[in-house]
């Protein structure tokens, strides 16, 4: 009685990720209908406005079927990060209840589900903007990679799980071990084994690694013939520059190089299809860290949506979410 009684004082939160082109937004709708949900998209792109084809939102039509949330909050020259991402989240999770509809979050930005899932705290270290300039100082003159070695000294933790090139990250966690002498990859460790303040189910959508890769490359070719390029120029036309965080999107980065004269269209269309597919990999790596995921394999179902559905619903009568 009591954990039953527990269970229902928590807020529901369904959760339905896996790598990129894997039809997590196909199935994301399907659920929604069954259950009475609305989306909330857990992607760092689908976010702007005008980024519609290579962010592969949801269509207006299907939109127009499901209430979605957190698409096109913002011009592509402001910056989300993952603490506007949390916040909008919650007001959205708050919202979706308050109408007796299920929230379901959908998308394939691991770090956003885990913010919001376990509620991590990322309340900042008192910032010394002297020593962040420095370290931008020592990126610019001396290369990433010297301040990744820095990072590697400090917080090896860390410096294996932040991209040399992910400079943002990278000063962050040499600033936060700069104020805090403590490393920031402990930190995030500890946030990681929080609770989760709500009643949840954590759905990872996956399929053999060749047909995912398969569906990438057709992917792209098709956002290609949706209009990518004409959609990267337009933004590139209103003033929407490389050094912006939106426009370091894949699809976007690629196609404002060929733009720039720096890479045939040929190579750019490439370059997307290696990217995507590398990320990919990134984003199963993350989720296999990841406690408490629950793994549909589409080949165990035979491929049938129905058959993964049922398999779903079953979850959510158990865990007391339906």
């Amino acid at each position: 009685m009591g954990e039953a009684a527990a269970v229902t004082e928590k807020k529901k939160l369904v959760i339905l990720t896996g790598p990129t082109a894997v039809g997590k937004t196909a199935l994301s709708l399907k659920l929604a209908g069954r259950i009475g949900g609305e989306i909330i998209s857990a992607d760092s792109m689908q976010v702007y406005r005008g980024m519609d084809i290579g962010s592969a939102k949801a269509t207006p039509q299907e939109r127009a079927l499901i209430p979605h949330h957190l698409i096109d909050l913002l011009d592509p020259s402001e910056e989300f990060h993952v603490v506007r991402f949390q916040e909008e989240a919650r007001r959205a999770i708050e919202d979706i209840a308050s109408r007796g509809k299920i929230p379901i979050m959908t998308g394939g930005t691991g770090f956003y589900i885990q913010a919001v899932l376990y509620d991590i705290d990322f309340t900042e270290a008192a910032e010394d903007a002297q020593y962040r300039q420095m370290l931008e100082e020592k990126a610019r003159t001396e290369g990433n990679e010297a301040l990744h070695a820095m990072l590697a000294e400090a917080d090896p933790a860390s410096a294996a799980a932040i991209h040399a090139n992910n400079v943002k990250r990278v000063i962050r966690a040499l600033e936060y071990y700069h104020e805090t002498g403590n490393r920031i990859s402990e930190h995030n460790e500890a946030e990681r084994q929080r609770k989760s303040p709500y009643c949840s189910a954590y759905f990872v959508l996956n399929d053999e690694r060749s047909r995912v890769y398969e569906r990438i490359n057709r992917r792209v070719d098709e956002m290609m013939k949706q209009g990518l390029p004409e959609e990267v120029d337009g933004l590139r036309r209103k003033g929407y520059t490389r050094d912006l965080v939106s426009m370091q999107g894949l699809g976007y980065k690629e196609l404002l190089a060929y733009f720039d004269g720096e890479m045939s269209l040929e190579e750019a269309v490439d370059t997307i299809k290696r990217d995507t597919r590398h990320f990919a990999k990134r984003q199963l790596t993350w989720f296999r860290r990841e406690r408490d995921v629950i793994w549909v394999d589409k080949n165990s179902f035979g491929y049938d949506d129905e058959k993964i559905l049922d398999y779903m619903m079953e979850i959510l009568k158990q865990k007391g979410i339906l």
